[in-house]
């Protein structure tokens, strides 16, 4: 009996913080490009809403409320009728605008695993890319990092797929000492009024918990997703002894000695703060998908994508 061969693990390729061109740019793009369509063939079929069966926008048939439905659709008509509560179902519209607030601050380039947290986000968008944007869909994106912010608009067609995760991609690093904004990289979002679609945010969310009000005015609109991207030194310190730290943003640097107490105050504080990250956007409305630069991020949005299906499956029997 011959033993099955674990599957590989999927890594994105490096993009060298910004500082790459063609021809290595577009091998890695296309290397990209390759690996998302061939892993999740199969897994999403259509090409409305590839990555999160989202409801659409149209107002469909009524059904019981079930624990977690949106209580913005409630059917109180039907409701009323029936002394049940009910949801009103969407239909799903025939062509999705997805636009991508994508975080390039300084705490994006770094990485201790196979790659770093800006590979990953490149590698998130692209996916996210390749999934939504078949059958006429438009794509665009906010890329910011804290110094400037590019806005790439939703078009459709591949030679625009490619020239927005280019954009991506290339973004220049954060100068010394600037730290990112995501609140006003996801308020510039809600300008100008955009037809109902998909927001996804990709973001480590390490800064402070300031974008909850236009995530939320965003939410109330618009599908949202949130990815999280992670490195293991966001939420844990290995045991090394003494080391001289610095904060990507500010650029501060400090003397540890790392020890257990300072490993477990240090996972603790981690650990509520990605359960506040967390909370704060269920509140909005936003699942969220993470990421990790010591995991197969290609296999972690295939299972993201099944549980996903498997509750949109549920909702509609």
């Amino acid at each position: 009996m011959t033993e099955s061969k674990a599957p590989a693990v999927v890594h994105p390729p490096s993009l060298l913080r910004g500082d790459i061109d063609d021809p290595k740019l577009s091998a890695a793009l296309r290397t990209l490009e390759l690996t998302v369509k061939h892993k999740l063939d199969g897994v999403l079929h259509g090409d409305h809403l590839g990555l999160i069966p989202g409801p659409g926008t149209e107002p469909g048939e009524s059904r019981l409320y079930q624990p977690g439905d949106d209580v913005r659709r409630m059917d109180w008509a039907v409701t009323a009728r029936t002394t049940h509560p009910h949801v009103r179902q969407m239909i799903a519209d025939r062509e999705l605008e997805t636009w991508l607030v994508v975080d390039m601050s300084a705490s994006l380039d770094f990485g201790t695993a196979v790659c770093e947290k800006r590979d990953l986000a490149v590698a998130a968008a692209a996916a996210i890319t390749f999934l939504n944007s078949g059958g006429g869909n438009r794509i665009g994106a906010l890329i910011a990092n804290g110094a400037t912010m590019t806005r790439v608009p939703a078009r459709t067609g591949r030679q625009h797929q490619h020239t927005m995760l280019r954009t991506i991609a290339t973004m220049p690093k954060a100068p010394a000492g600037v730290r990112g904004d995501l609140a006003v990289a996801i308020d510039a979002l809600r300008r100008p009024e955009r037809r109902r679609g998909m927001a996804v945010v990709i973001s480590d969310f390490l800064g402070p918990i300031n974008w909850m009000r236009p995530l939320r005015a965003i939410a109330a609109r618009h599908e949202v997703l949130a990815i999280e991207v992670l490195d293991p030194r966001d939420v844990e310190l290995p045991d090394i002894g003494d080391v001289i730290l610095q904060d990507a943003e500010s650029g501060v640097t400090r003397e540890f000695t790392i020890d257990t107490q300072l490993q477990n105050d240090f996972a603790r504080a981690a650990a509520a703060h990605r359960a506040d990250v967390a909370r704060t956007l269920r509140g909005c409305g936003a699942p969220v998908l993470t990421l990790r630069t010591d995991r197969d991020w290609l296999a972690d949005i295939v299972r993201f994508v099944a549980s996903r299906r498997r509750g949109a499956m549920a909702g509609v029997q």
